[in-house]
């Protein structure tokens, strides 16, 4: 099978890429290397998948639609996962324009073309950060979330009602995934398990942003890459239950449908923290601050609906995630 992957040198679409390879697939990986984070690092991801002689990588930004329009073209790939997207929530303050370009402009010219190339599937990525002002724990793709509480995740809400449009209007059969706090090693430079290990390491004070009365449901790389594949294996179909007089979310009349992918397990701040002082073997020194802009106190994840489509069952332990990415990050660094 011929597989595009966007963001093919971020850190989900790394290892998304890498498990289809190693399944037998064909890979195009197309990424426009932003600076939004530390390039090395991307080219690092990209130099270990090009050792894959099915791996081809397309440098292009899925804002140029003339390039996006000649990978399909000339690709003619038959799945598409879409995972290149203006991360972060905090950035999303600053930097809105690069949210709408990417996120919004990004996803219409992909899904444009999945729709005008004959994609039999269309898995991309959203986020938790959709639930927003929701209290109701766990989050449930069957619940509404309609309160986004930043840019980012109001580009990403986009991204689903884009989707389930093409899937009614197109027949295109879609699956968007919000993902819970994915973390391992090659994990992103901007997420708080890199931050936190860095600076313990170094010796510096660590920001615990809300005073430490934060809950995230931590899913490892390995868990999340598997529900991705799984989803992508299972073609998105209509609901014949569903009825419009009491629309469930999360499925459609189209060929539609949305899926958690977290650890259904949420772990306090102080915790998360504590495995990594254990891991690092150091004390942190721990500098207690408000709660930022756009932040929620809590995610926690229903993944039912996605156990029951795909059999989906994420099975690492915290302290052995986090134990995983700390070695990484030592040979990494040469710490």
């Amino acid at each position: 099978m011929r597989v595009l992957v966007t963001g093919a040198a971020g850190f989900i679409g790394y290892y998304t890429a890498a498990r289809l390879l190693d399944r037998g697939h064909e890979v195009i990986g197309l990424d426009n290397l932003s600076p939004y984070y530390d390039v090395s690092l991307k080219e690092a991801r990209l130099k270990r998948l090009k050792e894959h002689e099915r791996f081809r990588f397309i440098k292009a930004d899925l804002a140029d639609r003339t390039a996006v329009e000649a990978t399909f073209a000339e690709e003619k790939p038959e799945r598409v996962v879409h995972l290149a997207a203006q991360a972060g929530v905090r950035y999303s303050l600053d930097h809105p324009h690069a949210y709408i370009s990417s996120n919004i402009t990004g996803f219409l010219h992909v899904i444009e073309g999945c729709r005008h190339h004959g994609v039999e599937h269309l898995v991309y990525a959203s986020t938790s950060a959709v639930y927003g002002a929701n209290r109701k724990l766990p989050f449930s793709v069957s619940d509404g979330a309609d309160h986004p509480v930043s840019l980012y995740g109001a580009t990403k809400k986009a991204n689903e009602l884009m989707a389930h449009s093409y899937a009614h209007l197109f027949g295109l059969p879609v699956t968007g995934l919000r993902f819970f706090t994915v973390y391992g090693p090659w994990g992103r430079p901007d997420m708080s398990l890199f931050l936190f290990t860095r600076d313990i390491l170094a010796g510096q004070p660590i920001k615990v942003f809300n005073y430490g009365q934060h809950a995230r449901d931590f899913t490892y790389i390995d868990d999340a890459v598997d529900g991705v594949v799984r989803t992508l294996d299972v073609i998105a179909t209509p609901n014949p239950n569903w009825r419009p007089e009491a629309p469930d979310p999360g499925t459609s009349s189209a060929p539609y449908r949305l899926y958690n992918i977290g650890n259904h397990n949420p772990i306090s701040l102080l915790d998360y923290i504590a495995a990594i002082e254990q891991a690092v073997g150091k004390k942190a020194k721990i500098e207690l601050v408000p709660q930022q802009p756009g932040d929620v106190e809590e995610t926690y994840a229903d993944v039912e609906a996605l156990k029951q489509a795909t059999g989906f069952e994420p099975g690492t332990p915290l302290d052995q995630g986090i134990e995983r990415f700390v070695a990484w990050y030592r040979d990494y660094y040469r710490v």
